[in-house]
């Protein structure tokens, strides 16, 4: 409990990836004053005694928010699989795994097709989203993203 402000410092001090800006300076305009720096020889020993010790917690909570951050990070890359690149004329199949049972005109969805199609990519929106040639009775949106479809 004692380090749960020294935590909340430190998180709020480093900089976000994404932002590149720290929580701090996003909200107050610039960065916090650290103290931390003794300038001048003190009398007090026990203020610079203090000081020493809230940088050393600053660094350890620092050291464990980059820690926390590369694990969150490796556990998100495990899940994450490399996404198959489409051209304009490549032929696909859909996956029906998402589509409502309406749509399938199936009694029970176990007896749909795991895939439909093919269909010709007539546009690449973006590495992950396609826009697909469909007929007209599908009823769905041509724009799909990458990993509803695959190569056929």
């Amino acid at each position: 409990m004692e380090w749960l402000a020294t935590a909340e410092f430190a998180f709020n001090n480093k900089v976000h990836a994404v932002t590149e800006l720290s929580p701090f300076k996003v909200n107050y305009g610039r960065d916090p004053r650290m103290g931390f720096n003794i300038r001048k020889k003190g009398k007090n020993v026990k203020v610079e005694e203090f000081m020493r010790e809230m940088k050393d917690r600053y660094e350890e909570a620092k050291a464990a928010l980059v820690k926390s951050q590369e694990k969150m990070k490796r556990q998100a890359d495990r899940n994450r699989k490399e996404i198959e690149e489409y051209g304009v004329g490549d032929k696909v199949l859909i996956s029906m795994k998402d589509f409502p049972m309406e749509l399938m005109k199936r009694a029970t969805k176990k007896l749909t097709e795991k895939y439909i199609g093919p269909y010709i990519v007539k546009k690449i929106i973006s590495e992950n989203v396609v826009e697909l040639e469909l007929p007209v009775s599908l009823r769905i949106h041509p724009v799909v993203n990458v990993r509803r479809i695959v190569k056929y």
